[in-house]
């Protein structure tokens, strides 16, 4: 289980180099190199009469004084206050107050984080060994040393590696820009929804091969992109690209006064503004390990007595909400809003056969010539009411669906892979030319990225996928009908799970009744609907002791059907506001907003239970309507001490919930101690006057 970093230092501007900065807003002044070295802002929090007498007394000679310089403010603006001002509407002044608050802030954290991970956590850690890190050292190196002693080896490592990555990807944007300029193509892919999770990054991996690449200088410095551990170039990089991307880089560096004319510009990590940045990454750390001290603080309160009470006590509040007057459309309105911090605990009382619950739609469409001739349809000969039912059923028969994926293997990224000789039990329908699947890092256990839990990914795309002498991907889907579909739907969940666990049935003679099958009793006067003569097939996925608790829960046999399902979506929907769903549409017991025979169908299956399909259609086009979750009782789920560390689970999500609650509680109120406690005259000093010409740059 990964640890959730909690944000609990607000450090605005100054937190973080954005990927693609570097604006190139010139700053420099006369004399700049002066100018920039001036100092803005002191920080010594043990100049503090709370300090010298309370319990951090004893770490005084670990806590230097901080200098703010005038070009630290300048790297902070380059990293992010630039994009700052546009996202919110700030003047250059606000800017560079925020900034200034932001960098003395974090001073001020990073010294109080000091002297408390030496209190509470020390791990071995004295003043004397501080002492010894850093003697001997001196300006940056001295720094570094002071604050990698407050850190394991992994953190420092990974700071060092979260550093070259951001490098990279501002390079990278630079890059990408100077290739899209240089190119003849101007034309644009629209890509298809990815899937949640999709190289979703693994916090605590690091590559120590990893390198900054800028294709200058030899190898062990960057110079040649196969010497840079795990990096991958940008699309139709090349060593002049990348090269013309860093110049640009260093010239926007050189304008703010960020590159000195005696650096090596061959050795990136040797830079100044390289060294800025590196502290920045390591004071992060510090921070973070200040807020995981405090989160395990705060989470100690946080028994599974109190959890229980807790639940009990929202569970409660929710069964007399849902049970007041006008409580079942409270409980309607809150249906879309579950997730895995939002909670429905309780649930109204059902009458009859149908059930609250949710469903995944496929919709397999109508062709725009199929559309058109369904808009232009007259009533069914012998239809007094209007419809055209059996002319439609006609055009269903000649719906074809294709995969959808092409555009994971042409847009921006390629998605896609050969799974030969990597994933043995791919599915391909019985078609050997189906090679290719996708997110070969999230699939193949890549440390690098978290796995995805809710998409199963082996199954194939369905056509034919080469590669023209250019090195471009020629794609052709195969075209399947809705009989086609089924199978391959049950042929995948069938061959996941090793076994016959999804069966179906279908009408015989759908398309070829008579207009009377479609009115209750055939009685096409009376222009009674009936709903369940639009089914056209029916099945369900055979989980025994079927737990919707259990869907998020990688490794259950409800979380392997719900991200086939969920994949298949992703492979043939073209009902995209369906794409990447929580449980997915919620279904309701009474009349809904949606098509008549899409409401019967999705009523129908959640009436059946989670696991259930059915197929029916509508006049967008086929519709596979997969039942994910059904409130089947009163209590959908249980808060169960034992299950609160299995991730997935609702115990682990509630626990996570109220977790983040206490933390966020207690972090801010730490936070607000510590600001009161010596953000004062006599632990800052501010001297605002000597970057307050910055400020005439709103006058230009």
């Amino acid at each position: 289980m990964k640890k959730k970093k909690t944000a609990i230092i607000a450090l605005a501007v100054a937190a973080t180099l954005a990927c693609g900065t570097l604006a190139g807003c010139d700053l420099v002044t006369t004399d700049s190199h002066k100018d920039y070295a001036q100092t803005i802002a002191t920080v010594d929090i043990t100049k503090s009469e709370i300090f010298e007498t309370g319990e951090f007394k004893d770490y005084k000679d670990v806590i230097q004084p901080a200098s703010i310089i005038k070009r630290d403010m300048i790297a902070s603006f380059v990293s992010s206050g630039y994009s700052a001002m546009g996202s919110y509407g700030w003047t250059y002044k606000d800017t560079f107050k925020a900034i200034s608050e932001s960098l003395v802030n974090r001073q001020l954290t990073i010294q109080y984080a000091m002297a408390f991970i030496l209190k509470y956590a020390p791990d071995g850690r004295t003043v004397a060994g501080y002492q010894a890190a850093v003697a001997g050292k001196t300006d940056f190196d001295e720094k570094l040393a002071g604050l990698a002693y407050f850190l394991d080896e992994d953190e420092v490592k990974q700071a060092l590696y979260k550093t070259r990555v951001l490098f990279n990807n501002t390079l990278d944007s630079q890059e990408k820009s100077i290739i899209d300029a240089d190119g003849d193509d101007s034309s644009s892919t629209t890509v298809r929804t990815l899937p949640s999770g999709v190289n979703a990054s693994n916090s605590d991996y690091y590559d120590e091969a990893y390198k900054i690449y800028t294709a200058v200088g030899d190898a062990s410095k960057g110079g040649v992109a196969s010497s840079c551990g795990t990096y991958e170039t940008v699309e139709d990089s090349s060593p002049y690209t990348r090269k013309k991307a860093y110049n640009k880089f260093l010239a926007s560096l050189r304008q703010n006064d960020l590159l000195f004319s005696d650096e090596d510009t061959t050795d990136f990590e040797g830079l100044t503004y390289f060294k800025i940045e590196l502290v920045s990454a390591y004071e992060r750390a510090i921070i973070n390990k200040l807020s995981d001290l405090y989160e395990r603080i705060a989470a100690a309160s946080l028994s599974a007595e109190y959890l229980s009470e807790k639940y009990e006590t929202l569970r409660a509040d929710q069964i007399d909400a849902f049970n007041a007057e006008g409580g079942r459309a409270t409980f309607e309105g809150k249906l879309d809003s579950v997730s895995d911090t939002s909670f429905l605990l309780a649930a109204p009382q059902t009458t009859g056969e149908h059930k609250y619950g949710y469903v995944i739609n496929i919709l397999l469409p109508f062709s725009k010539t199929q559309t058109a001739k369904l808009n232009a349809f007259n009533a069914d000969y012998g239809d007094t009411n209007g419809n055209s039912f059996a002319q439609r059923a006609k055009l269903l028969k000649d719906v074809r669906a294709t995969d959808q994926r092409a555009s994971w293997f042409t847009g921006e990224t390629d998605h896609g892979f050969k799974y030969d000789g990597v994933i043995n039990d791919a599915y391909t329908g019985g078609n050997a030319s189906r090679t290719y699947l996708f997110f070969e890092d999230n699939l193949t256990g890549n440390a690098k990225y978290e796995p995805m839990t809710k998409y199963y990914g082996k199954y194939t795309y369905n056509g034919t996928v080469t590669e023209n002498d250019d090195g471009d991907y020629i794609i052709k889907p195969n075209k399947i009908d809705i009989d086609e579909f089924m199978t391959e739907m049950e042929g995948y969940l069938n061959a996941a799970f090793g076994k016959t666990v999804a069966t179906g049935t279908k009408v015989e003679n759908y398309y070829d009744r008579n207009i009377a099958a479609y009115y209750k009793d055939s009685n096409i006067a009376e222009g009674k609907v009936d709903y369940s003569s639009f089914v056209y097939y029916e099945g369900k996925v055979d989980i025994a002791d079927y737990d919707v608790d259990k869907i998020f829960v990688s490794g259950t046999d409800e979380n392997k059907a719900f991200s086939i399902v969920n994949e298949l979506s992703f492979a043939y929907n073209t009902d995209t506001a369906g794409l990447n769903p929580y449980y997915g549409y919620s279904v309701v017991t009474g009349k809904t907003s949606f098509v008549s025979e899409f409401e019967y169908a999705a009523q129908k299956a959640c009436s059946q239970g989670a696991g259930s399909y059915v197929v029916a259609p509508s006049d967008y086009g086929w519709h596979i309507i997969y039942c994910t979750f059904v409130f089947d009782k009163d209590t959908p789920f249980m808060f169960k001490a034992d299950e609160m560390t299995t991730e997935g689970t609702f115990s682990y999500n509630f626990y996570e919930a109220m977790k983040s609650s206490v933390v966020e509680t207690y972090s801010s109120n730490q936070q607000a101690e510590i600001l009161s406690a010596y953000s004062n005259s006599t632990c800052t000093t501010v001297y605002e006057d000597r970057y307050s010409d910055l400020f005439e740059l709103d006058n230009l």
